[in-house]
């Protein structure tokens, strides 16, 4: 049987053949106001912009985005309902600073709580939903650090779920590029709530306005969260969707509210103009493969997941595929066994490798399904 060894890529690898972010800003024309940004494509985690990426700043209510994240994950996960109560504590009742006034005791749904967050950032919602999942907001956060750990958040520290002023609370616009990431990819369920304009809670007495003006006057816009303090004057982490790509452009330190949405807007438009993303398919229908000695005499392969490259506009008629599968293939074949892969090209550069996979177990033949076999053959022959 032939041996496949595959290089498989990482996310941000299927960028390779792109500019660099850095020298992509360079290049790009734009001015921003931003101390930091990042600009990011969803599907591949491509980074397509990027300046002082790793510069770590306080990143206000864009916090909230991993809040949200561990609230969904349990969510998702089945262990918080959209229907649950929560009820307030008096610590999460006093929180200050953007909030919905919730009163000690007062209950809300975990859905309610989720809008208000989304919506118009209530802090007080936020460490409510934190209580009510983790027992305490400290507990909330140590979870909340340990996840920006899995997801490689190396820029990171909370020291609370709100993103209000705390010594030591920082973040970059790199790694809030991969919360945000991990949340509408992972989470797309999250968009019932960040693209809300305008509602409201306690059945319609109190108005909610998102924040995020992108919303109401951006085309595409999915999400995510804004973010302001004194100190970390105004950020975003800004998603948007078009032609069945979503970008996701963060934005740190800029001095005015205009300036942060227009930095946003400057970067989400870059990307849309700029890239595109093409699905990409096998030339024809994968074959099965012979199987020797086996309880079936084929396998079908099939691809391990489906594939669609990030590429410059005016290259997507230069991706290619090349398809190995392996030949003299011996039972018994595993279900998932690697049978070869499927090469992406664009021009000639290899940007993104899938492996085939076999479709189904094959069980090798035993001793005395071998002679049967062998008698079967001789038979038909005479």
């Amino acid at each position: 049987m032939k041996k496949y060894v595959f290089l498989l890529l990482a996310p941000f690898m299927l960028a390779a053949g792109l500019p660099s972010a850095e020298a992509a800003l360079a290049d790009s024309g734009l001015t921003l106001s931003c101390a930091s940004c990042v600009l990011m494509e969803k599907e591949t985690g491509a980074f397509l912009l990027e300046e002082n990426s790793h510069e770590k700043l306080e990143p206000a209510s864009v916090t909230k985005i991993m809040t949200l994240l561990l609230v969904m994950e349990a969510v998702d996960a089945g262990q918080l309902s959209p229907e649950d109560l929560v009820t307030v504590s008096a610590y999460a009742a006093g929180m200050g600073g953007s909030q919905v006034y919730l009163k000690e005791g007062e209950q809300m749904p975990v859905s309610e709580m989720i809008k208000c967050v989304t919506v118009v950032s209530g802090n007080d919602c936020a460490v409510a939903l934190a209580e009510h999942l983790a027992g305490s907001e400290g507990a909330f956060v140590t979870r909340m650090n340990q996840r920006a750990q899995e997801l490689g958040m190396a820029d990171t520290t909370f020291l609370n779920c709100t993103g209000l002023p705390a010594q030591g609370h920082v973040t970059s616009a790199h790694d809030i590029a991969l919360m945000s990431r991990e949340l509408i990819l992972n989470h797309p369920a999250i968009r019932e709530y960040t693209t809300i304009w305008m509602d409201s809670i306690r059945n319609g007495e109190f108005g909610l306005t998102n924040t995020n003006r992108l919303v109401r006057f951006y085309e595409g816009t999915t999400g995510l969260k804004t973010g302001f303090t004194s100190s970390a004057q105004y950020c975003m982490s800004a998603t948007a969707e078009r032609d069945g790509m979503e970008l996701i452009a963060v934005v740190m330190k800029s001095p005015s509210t205009n300036q942060r949405f227009d930095d946003a807007r400057a970067l989400l438009d870059y990307g849309f103009a700029s890239y595109t993303v093409v699905p990409v398919y096998p030339d024809a229908p994968l074959a099965p493969v012979d199987v020797l000695l086996g309880a079936q005499a084929q396998v079908q392969p099939r691809l391990e997941r489906d594939c669609r490259l990030l590429v410059r506009k005016g290259e997507e008629g230069q991706v290619t595929t090349r398809l190995s599968l392996a030949e003299d293939l011996e039972a018994p074949v595993e279900q998932g066994q690697t049978l070869g892969a499927l090469e992406v090209y664009v021009g000639d550069e290899l940007r993104d490798t899938v492996p085939i996979l076999a479709a189904q177990p094959v069980e090798r033949l035993s001793i005395p399904g071998i002679f049967g076999r062998m008698l079967s053959k001789l038979l038909m022959a005479g």
